[in-house]
């Protein structure tokens, strides 16, 4: 499945933010990423019809099964760059903010192979 960047980086910090605090609503995604709470509603209505999250009565935003594949494998793929980069000597504030760039457009099988020759180093 392809999706943009953009939806990625949604997806990834709605997941961020409920693995943190345990509820997530627009206006918490609009304050992680600066972002209008408008732009946050017209992309969550965008998810809602595209089956990616749910919100309910209360306005508490969570990640369906779709929205939460698509989130667990970016919050991984960032995670584990973030690693490789720090092993490799980038610093650590430079290896979050590449790995933030680079997950979005690495292969999975670049990806896995990463994964793989880094495990045990």
């Amino acid at each position: 499945m392809v999706i943009q960047e953009a939806a990625e980086m949604y997806l990834e910090t709605i997941l961020r933010l409920k693995n943190k605090t345990g509820v997530v609503r627009a206006v918490d995604i609009a304050r992680e990423m600066g972002y209008s709470k408008p732009t946050i509603s017209e992309q969550m209505k965008k998810f809602r019809e595209n089956g990616y999250v749910e919100v309910n009565n209360e306005g508490h935003i969570s990640l369906t099964l779709k929205g939460m594949e698509i989130a667990e494998s970016t919050l991984e793929r960032h995670n584990v760059l973030g690693v490789i980069l720090q092993k490799i000597g980038v610093s650590k504030d430079t290896a979050i903010e590449d790995a933030c760039r680079i997950e979005h457009y690495i292969s999975e099988e670049t990806f896995q192979c990463l994964k793989d020759y880094f495990r045990d180093k």
